[in-house]
């Protein structure tokens, strides 16, 4: 923002943001929203004398991270490795497996109902299985992962390749394109923002999964510090590791959201088009 002043000889001054000014307005305004919940959130607990084991500060949530880092950040590793491995994994069966549906009518008839009616299952309800089975190691916990991803995966994956207009499959076919151009070049590109849409949703299910899992049965991970620490009444302990959590989505989250920058560029362009 600049400021144009006219002086005496009728001559304009352009006045340039100072440098504080700058620094202020390339922060998000969502950081700074969480700056001054975080703030309000302090003064609180600090004025009411809120115990720590009802509500800890902020300050005091940090100076957790301070002396438990060597606790926190291993077992946010683990964590963090059941997320992607789960997730991963939905998206190698999730997307081929959309495919087949669209494409083979047999395949929607037979499997697409089958998806559907898996979801009405509670994962919590099966996780105690799933331990039976495999035992107390990272493999139940990426299983109930892919179990939670998947579903998203699949559905708006089979939304998006079937957005393809009728008109534009008949265009290709008259200009002697083949099914996998027809794949490739059209369905495909139509259906990356769908694609993308469940694969974000995907991200936040995937975390709650391994959190989920982490709960029935672990000895590692941060599921397993928020038990161990409301055992004991260590609330403050527990917020770090739920800050944790918290970050592990967002930044699985935004990761993705640059994907989909990289892979479907057209879609940012014509948002700032729209926008301008």
């Amino acid at each position: 923002m600049t400021t144009v002043i006219a002086d005496d000889t009728d001559s304009p001054v352009i006045r340039k943001p100072n440098m504080a000014w700058r620094v202020v307005s390339a922060v998000p305004p969502a950081l700074w929203t969480l700056i001054v919940l975080v703030g309000v959130w302090e003064l609180c607990v600090q004025l009411a004398q809120v115990p720590a084991y009802i509500l800890p500060a902020p300050s005091a949530i940090g100076a957790e991270f301070a002396s438990y880092w060597h606790r926190l950040l291993p077992n946010a590793f683990v964590t963090l490795s059941e997320v992607l491995i789960g997730f991963l994994c939905a998206v190698a069966v999730g997307v081929p497996l959309a495919v087949m549906i669209v494409y083979s009518r047999a395949m929607e008839k037979a499997v697409y109902p089958l998806i559907v009616a898996s979801q009405t299952v509670p994962k919590v309800a099966i996780a105690p299985l799933l331990l039976t089975w495999f035992g107390y190691g990272m493999t139940p916990k990426i299983v109930i992962v892919v179990l939670l991803s998947f579903f998203p995966i699949v559905i708006n994956s089979v939304m998006g390749l079937k957005s393809s207009s009728r008109e534009m499959l008949y265009l290709a076919r008259s200009m002697g394109a083949s099914g996998w151009q027809t794949f490739w070049k059209f369905r495909l590109p139509q259906a990356l923002p769908s694609i993308f849409a469940g694969l974000k949703l995907a991200t936040v299910l995937s975390v709650i999964g391994a959190i989920v899992a982490e709960f029935i049965g672990a000895d590692k991970g941060l599921g397993y510090l928020i038990l161990v620490a409301g055992a004991n009444f260590d609330i403050t302990r527990q917020f770090a590791a739920i800050i944790l959590i918290t970050l592990i989505g967002v930044i699985f989250f935004v990761t993705l959201e640059q994907l989909e920058r990289v892979f479907i560029p057209w879609k940012s362009r014509s948002t700032v088009a729209g926008e301008g």
